[in-house]
C-alpha cells in the first residue's frame, strides 16, 4: 500500500510550507524577494493613529535589510538585486516594499511607486507590507487590480491578539481591526500574510499559542512569524530596562516554533520563522544572529517529535468549535 506523505508541502528536509517551496512550485523556478524602501511614513509615527511608532520599530521602520530610501526605486532595486544574486546566480523576482506602511499615501502615489518597479525586467511579483487600519476602499480597488494582473501579497502587521500587549508595544490598531482589513482583501482575493511575533513584553508562552491559534483561524494565506530582537534606540529598550522584556532561549523559541506550526494549517505558507536584526543595532537575543542555526534546530525538533505542519490542526479546530 502506498504511504501517504503526511507533510506533502515538505522539500529539502523541511516539515513545514515553506515559502521557497511556494514560489518554486508556483513559478517552476527560483524566485527571492528584494526588499525596497518606498519612502513611505507610518500613521502610528506621524500622528494619524499615534506618535512614536511601535515599541520594537526601528529608524528604519522594520526595514533595515531593506534598500537606501535616498535612492529611487529602480537604483534600490538593482543594488539590491545585484546583492542577492552572489547568493543566487539565477532568479526572478518579487518586488517587496518593506520598510514602513506601504499603503499610506494617496492611491496615485502608491500607483506610481508600485509600477515603476512591475515594469522591471525579471519582476513577476509584488509584496507589500502595511497596517490593517491603512486599507481605504480606494486603496484597496487598487490592489484588486494589481491582483488581477500580476502576482499579489499583502502583509500585515498583527503580532498579537491580545490587547494588553497591543497596548504595551504601542500597536494604535486592535484586533478587529485587524480582521476587518483581513476581510477588505479578501473579497479580492488578495493573498494576505499575517505577522506574529514571539517574545513580546510580558507574554507567556500560552498567550503566544493564542495569538497561533487565531491567524490558523482566519482567511490568511501566509504567516511570518518573528522572533522578538531588541536594537538600540527603539522605544522598546525603556521597556527592557524596566524589566517588561525578557529573551527567549532559543531551546524555547524552537519548541514554540514547532508547537505553532503544529496547529497551523498544512496548507499555510510559511514566509518566516524566526527574526534577526542588524548586528552592530542588536541587543538581543545574541543567538538570534545565526539564523541557520535557529532554522537547522526547528527541523530537528519536527523530526524528533515525528511531527510536521498541520499535524494537530484538525484537532485544534474542533477544541475551537
Amino acid at each position: 500500500m502506498k504511504q501517504i506523505n503526511p507533510f506533502p508541502f515538505a522539500a529539502d528536509e523541511k516539515r513545514y510550507h515553506t515559502w521557497n517551496y511556494h514560489l518554486r512550485n508556483h513559478f517552476g523556478h527560483k524566485v527571492f524577494k528584494v526588499a525596497l524602501d518606498g519612502g513611505f511614513d507610518c500613521p502610528n509615527r506621524d500622528g494619524t493613529a499615534a506618535y512614536g511608532g511601535c515599541t520594537f520599530c526601528s529608524a528604519a521602520g522594520s526595514g533595515d535589510f531593506a534598500g537606501n530610501r535616498a535612492e529611487d526605486l529602480v537604483t534600490q532595486f538593482n543594488q539590491i538585486k545585484d546583492k542577492m544574486h552572489e547568493k543566487w546566480k539565477n532568479g526572478k523576482y518579487m518586488a517587496y516594499f518593506q520598510a514602513y506602511t506601504n499603503t499610506h499615501a494617496p492611491v496615485e502615489v502608491l500607483r506610481e511607486k508600485f509600477e515603476s518597479v512591475l515594469k522591471l525586467d525579471g519582476v513577476v511579483g509584488l509584496s507589500i507590507a502595511t497596517r490593517p487600519d491603512c486599507l481605504p476602499d480606494d486603496v484597496v480597488q487598487y490592489l484588486a487590480e494589481l491582483n488581477k494582473r500580476t502576482y499579489l501579497w499583502v502583509e500585515l502587521g498583527l503580532q498579537t491578539v491580545h490587547e494588553r500587549t497591543a497596548l504595551l508595544i504601542n500597536r494604535a490598531h486592535d484586533y478587529e481591526c485587524y480582521k476587518e482589513g483581513v476581510e477588505k482583501l479578501r473579497k479580492h482575493n488578495i493573498r494576505v500574510c499575517s505577522h506574529i511575533i514571539n517574545g513580546l513584553p510580558l507574554e507567556s508562552n500560552e498567550m503566544m499559542m493564542e495569538t497561533a491559534r487565531a491567524v490558523s483561524k482566519l482567511d490568511v494565506q501566509g504567516i511570518k512569524i518573528h522572533l522578538l530582537h531588541l536594537l538600540k534606540g527603539t522605544p522598546m529598550v525603556k521597556q527592557f530596562e524596566k524589566g517588561k522584556v525578557e529573551f527567549l532561549t532559543k531551546e524555547d523559541y524552537v519548541s514554540l516554533v514547532c508547537d505553532q506550526l503544529e496547529i497551523l494549517p498544512p496548507e499555510m505558507i510559511v514566509h518566516r520563522i524566526t527574526g534577526d536584526g542588524p548586528i552592530d543595532l542588536m541587543i538581543g537575543p545574541m543567538w538570534s544572529v545565526n539564523k541557520w542555526d535557529v532554522l537547522n534546530s526547528i527541523d530537528a525538533e519536527l523530526k524528533a517529535r515525528g511531527s510536521y505542519q498541520g499535524k494537530y490542526f484538525q484537532k485544534e479546530q474542533v477544541i475551537a468549535e
